[in-house]
């Protein structure tokens, strides 16, 4: 028997930062061959931190993006895989903020962050310090999720006045909610229309708070539910997915499939080590 394990241990954050937060994930990789896992774009902006050793991180999946090193790393939206570089051991916590997270956590827009990667304590100062060096000397996931609750608290506390809702246009966080409501099956004349905006400038808007347009969104979201329905614990066929997650076909799915990870359903699901649940 291989003698491997892969951990996956999920919390909610506290209560008041749902809204800005929508998830802490502890894993555990231990006694897998060297690899890549691919880190496929989604709804939300991620953060993670290691605690073991460095992150080496890439934009792109096979492509020869060059790799950095970090401590810790936040993300903003993306339209294709980040490649995690790892050698069989790697053991961290990742953070799921909601675009409106961003100006909570971060304050800054979603937007300034869309496709990039920059060290989290560029966006935190010593609160990303600090943040690190708790989760490290934590004993146990519980003690590691309740150090979050309270430093993100504080970073959510130390903006100037405090909600940051008001700053996002309310059209756009409507349009982000219907968006992804419908994992991204809706057309978005018809959102803009609702909300009493012309496509064009719904996609400014968007756009200009997201990072992504209301379309290219759509995209990530229905690749998202494929993405979810292919890491099952028991997989669906490839057609199945398809379907369930508002593809045309098959051939859809395979272009959106290559565009976001780099590789086809196959090869990644060949390629990528699943996280199962503790």
């Amino acid at each position: 028997m291989d003698d491997h394990r892969a951990t996956r241990i999920e919390a909610r954050p506290a209560p008041a930062l749902r809204r800005y937060v929508s998830s802490y994930v502890g894993f555990d990789l231990r006694g897998f061959p060297a690899g890549v896992h691919c880190g496929p774009p989604g709804r939300v902006l991620t953060a993670v931190i290691s605690l073991s050793g460095p992150l080496e991180v890439a934009t792109g999946v096979d492509d020869g993006s060059p790799v950095t090193r970090f401590d810790s790393v936040a993300g903003g939206l993306m339209c294709r895989s980040v490649a995690i570089h790892h050698d069989g051991h790697q053991q961290g916590v990742q953070l799921s903020l909601t675009p409106l997270g961003a100006r909570a956590v971060y304050g800054l827009p979603a937007a300034a962050l869309a496709h990039r990667l920059v060290p989290l304590d560029e966006l935190l100062g010593a609160l990303g310090v600090e943040l690190v060096d708790r989760l490290r000397t934590a004993t146990g996931w519980a003690a590691r999720f309740a150090a979050l609750d309270e430093l993100l608290l504080r970073a959510v506390g130390r903006g100037a006045g405090g909600d940051p809702a008001p700053r996002v246009r309310p059209e756009v966080a409507e349009a982000w909610r219907r968006l992804v409501a419908a994992r991204g099956r809706v057309q978005v004349g018809a959102v803009a229309a609702e909300l009493g905006w012309s496509r064009r400038h719904l996609t400014e808007r968007f756009r200009g708070e997201v990072g992504l347009s209301p379309k290219t969104f759509a995209r990530v979201l229905r690749f998202e539910r494929a993405h979810e329905l292919a890491t099952a614990h028991a997989p669906l066929p490839w057609a199945d997915v398809a379907t369930l997650s508002g593809y045309a076909d098959q051939a859809h799915l395979i272009r959106d499939w290559g565009e976001f990870t780099g590789r086809s359903p196959t090869a990644w699901r060949r390629g990528e080590v699943l996280l199962g649940t503790a």
